[in-house]
């Protein structure tokens, strides 16, 4: 297939300011210190993307994935490397970008259709249409700084998707508007899919990147670190922030930060030899699952509760439960104290699937998590 964004060998860099005002700067600038220090938001990246792909950009804040579709967009250039795009392209990166808020929605139509490529003639053809997906025609004649967030981003998302792009790139901005608008941007989202457009996907919804898209791209301090499909990328993902809260759990104990209980040790079917790995447990459908573990408690909590939680690798909820819903009555925690849970002839499709385990106080607070 022929890549119709092609992103070669590219960094980015951004200047963070160090001082406020004038007055700091020449007094940082007398005293020999620097005002500002660079950022790296992107560090030779390389992707290709062919044409009828559908591609998620994942990671945590920070990692340089709204970076990289403003490079593809266009909106930013490269400090080094090259980036291609073929085709047109219509890009929703932020709420409210090409619209002018002292102008009315029609007025901000006919801008945005501009700076998109539309001539005057097509958004007349496409005017209507436009205003009948956006949802807000009685709004269409009152300045858009009067609009909501959601009434900017229907408009935006409307004339976004009428202007006959090759290439979408859409950057979170569909969580903001409410249910019914969302189910409409993904179905017109599947039909550019099946007229065989390119959709460029940034979202922190691991159930749209999976349901949208054909493969997915993790970032992390501005490196692609994972490009697979989706159930994989995300499921390197989720074990990465898993990873990041084990290490913050464990500065916090190093600090000697008091806890008032720790989960000592967590282990799944305690005994069986059906295993992947030193924490994957084999089941066939049909299996109990037995979560057994060891809580120390550093003062005496009364009615404290233990939680599990079983999900997709994607985040999606399979089931969960807790002592207070069994109707448990686990009396006062005092010291190291075990629990063991079992859910009998457990009835779960062909995957892969996490365990949370968490131990609350009585009010529901957490006190700790595996």
């Amino acid at each position: 297939m022929v890549d119709v964004i092609r992103v070669e060998h590219v960094t980015k860099r951004f200047a963070l300011r160090k001082v406020k005002s004038l007055k700091e700067s020449v007094f940082a600038v007398a005293r020999g210190q620097a005002n500002s220090e660079r950022f790296t938001a992107l560090d030779d990246v390389s992707i290709e993307i062919a044409a009828g792909e559908s591609v998620g950009l994942v990671g945590p804040n920070g990692s340089g994935k709204s970076t990289l579709l403003k490079l593809i967009g266009g909106i930013l250039a490269p400090d080094a490397g090259r980036v291609s795009v073929r085709g047109r392209l219509a890009a929703l990166l932020e709420l409210g970008a090409g619209f002018h808020p002292d102008l009315t929605g029609r007025e901000n139509v006919y801008l945005n259709a501009s700076i998109l490529g539309l001539s005057r003639s097509e958004t007349d053809r496409y005017f209507d249409d436009i205003v009948d997906f956006s949802g807000i025609p009685e709004r269409i004649d009152s300045q858009v700084k009067f609009y909501s967030s959601g009434q900017y981003v229907r408009l935006a998302f409307a004339v976004a998707v009428h202007v006959d792009p090759d290439i979408l790139l859409v950057d979170e901005v569909l969580a903001v508007g409410d249910e019914p608008f969302q189910v409409k941007c993904m179905e017109k989202i599947r039909q550019f899919q099946r007229e065989g457009r390119t959709i460029v996907l940034v979202s922190h919804s691991a159930g749209q990147v999976a349901a949208v898209c054909d493969r997915a791209l993790v970032l992390e301090r501005g490196q692609v670190v994972e490009n697979a499909p989706p159930r994989i990328a995300l499921g390197r993902l989720r074990r990465d922030y898993g990873d990041a809260i084990e290490a913050a759990r464990h500065r916090s104990d190093l600090e000697g930060s008091a806890y008032r209980a720790k989960l000592v040790s967590v282990t799944l079917n305690p005994g069986t030899e059906r295993r992947k790995g030193e924490f994957d447990l084999v089941l066939d459908p049909g299996d109990d699952l037995v979560v057994a573990g060891v809580i120390d408690f550093e003062v005496p909590t009364p009615d404290w509760q233990v939680s599990i939680i079983v999900e997709t690798t994607l985040g999606g909820l399979v089931f969960g439960t807790d002592t207070d819903i069994m109707r448990v009555d686990t009396g006062i925690g005092n010291g190291v104290t075990p629990f063991r849970v079992v859910f009998p002839s457990l009835q779960a499709g062909l995957g892969d699937y996490v365990v949370n385990v968490h131990v609350r106080d009585a009010e529901g607070l957490d006190l700790d998590s595996v």
